[in-house]
């Protein structure tokens, strides 16, 4: 079940929410991923050979004025 959040020393799951909302307001995790990636770029460790891109979440336009907006842009 794993070792409750207190018990590893991080306070209480409360405590472990409002951090991490917190941290996000503050866009900690933003700066975190691009901090990484340009180390990552810099020692020249980042492979993307094996990346894969997933669109299953985006919506596709349908119909006129989708094709249209597809054309002019």
């Amino acid at each position: 079940m794993g070792v409750p959040a207190a018990g590893a020393g991080f306070g209480s799951g409360p405590t472990c929410w409002r951090r991490l909302a917190e941290w996000q307001a503050a866009g900690v995790w933003d700066e975190l991923q691009r901090v990484l990636l340009d180390r990552l770029r810099a020692a020249d460790r980042l492979d993307f050979s094996r990346a894969t891109i997933d669109s299953s979440h985006v919506q596709a336009k349908r119909g006129e004025a989708a094709q249209k907006s597809a054309e002019s842009g």
